[in-house]
Parts: C-alpha cells; structure tokens; sequence
C-alpha cells in the first residue's frame, strides 16, 4: 500500500484551481472535472460529488475546521509576501510571522476556509542565521536543526 495524496473538498473546483495556481503557482497534473490533481502532491474535489460519494450532506462538511493545513515552502517568501499583499481575496489567518526556531512564515484561507501555511525553507533560515554572524552551533541551537544540518547550508 501506498499513500497517494491529501484530498480537500472545495465548492468551487474552478475558483479553487485558479486560487491555487495564481496564488501559490501550483501547476495541473491531472483535471478530471470535479477532481483536479496538482503536480504539488495533493488535489481539490467538488463538495457536491464528494457527498455523494460518502454519503453524507452538505451540513456535514464542515468548513474553516481550523484543524489542519496545507504546506507550501516559498524561496523568496520576501516576494511572495509582497505580492500577496496585492491580492484583496486573501483571508488571513495571520499575517507573516517569525516561528521560535527562527523560520517566517504566512497562515491565511484558501475560497473554502481550509488553512494555507506559506513558509521559508529551514535551507533559507539557517543560511540567513549564518549570514547575519551566529556560528554554526549557535545556529543549529536557534533553529533547532542538527549541526550537520546548519554545515551543508553553510
């Protein structure tokens, strides 16, 4: 057994495919209609066909369970920041954020309330900790990485 993929139901697959490409760049693998498969690991399905196939009504989906999240890491969150400034369709769970260990990082809603977490590689994080004069060691105790780690960034 393998597992394949994370599957969100959505209201909209046509506003959630645009949302997810425009938004966070993803790019189409497969589109079978009320099933759109991303190259990023994980797809949207139509709410009304999923009932369907679960048996379930529309009452008990929930929406903005605020009980998990998608993942998406961003080189150039700096830039990605900016340009979701631009966009009045966000929804933010929180505006950019510094984690603990060191990492930034953005939390807003994608057309149907599920959670979208944009984050800087911990890659970046440990090289901008090394760049701004920590050591290696002093480093790899802020992020919480090993030290072997923080030295293939270095």
């Amino acid at each position: 057994m393998r597992f394949v993929c994370p599957l969100i139901v959505v209201r909209d697959v046509k506003v959630s495919r645009a949302f997810y490409e425009e938004v966070l760049d993803q790019q189409v693998l497969h589109d079978h209609g009320e099933n759109v498969i991303f190259e990023g690991g994980f797809a949207i399905h139509l709410m009304s066909h999923f009932q369907d196939l679960i048996g379930v009504a529309e009452n008990d989906i929930a929406p903005r369970s605020n009980n998990a999240e998608l993942y998406f890491e961003e080189d150039d969150l700096d830039g990605f920041l900016t340009r979701l400034k631009g966009m009045d369709s966000v929804n933010y769970v929180h505006e950019p954020i510094e984690q603990a260990w060191g990492q930034r990082a953005v939390r807003f809603y994608d057309p149907d309330m599920h959670i979208i977490e944009v984050g800087e590689p911990m890659e970046s994080v440990v090289t901008r900790f090394l760049e701004s004069g920590l050591s290696v060691e002093e480093t790899a105790r802020r992020t919480s990485m090993p030290e072997k780690f923080v030295r293939q960034c270095a």
